[in-house]
């Protein structure tokens, strides 16, 4: 559960299945009361319609976590914490980062930190997009070490500069206005 819409979608099924007593955040859902296990797979089937998965096992709802903070932290945040993300990471979650570290390798195939990347890519996209903020300030504003770094990054996941990214935005926008 990595958007507000999620979170909404998880509301009503649990307002259908007359479940009150709930904290929903993002990925998360404490039900403070039991429920039975056929609300359980009633709740885990409507779920999946949406496109969601409930998640039982310990492992898998940890992974969620962390994938939450960090999409939380890249994407929801004005500004992108000054400590070191691992730092962040485990003061969040309350657990030793290795230890959090090594269960996301796991069973997710790529490190947090890979992780990290692909998402500040995502968020620099996206900013490149709004048309706002220069190149250095998004890098500035992404943590990257120079812009040469987030150029680097950049091309490295999508196969284009920041800059060749941002001028196919424009020619699709001005071949739109042309129509």
């Amino acid at each position: 559960m990595v958007s507000l819409r999620c979170k909404m979608v998880v509301k009503d099924e649990l307002d259908k299945l007359e479940i009150n007593n709930f904290n929903i955040e993002l990925g998360l859902v404490d039900i403070a009361e039991d429920i039975t296990q056929k609300q359980r797979e009633e709740l885990r089937a409507n779920l999946l319609r949406s496109g969601l998965e409930l998640l039982d096992d310990k492992k898998s709802i940890l992974i969620e976590k962390i994938k939450s903070v960090i999409i939380e932290m890249i994407h929801y945040s004005d500004e992108l914490p000054k400590m070191n993300y691992s730092e962040y990471i485990s003061k969040k979650l309350n657990h030793d980062y290795t230890y959090l570290s090594n269960i996301f390798s796991e069973v997710k195939g790529i490190t947090i930190q890979q992780f990290i990347i692909i998402h500040k890519i995502e968020k620099a996209k996206e900013l490149l997009l709004y048309d706002e903020l220069n190149i250095t300030e998004i890098s500035y504003k992404l943590h990257y070490s120079s812009v040469a770094h987030l150029s680097g990054q950049f091309k490295k996941i999508t196969g284009l500069s920041p800059s060749f990214f941002k001028q196919m935005r424009q020619k699709r926008t001005n071949n739109l206005e042309n129509m």
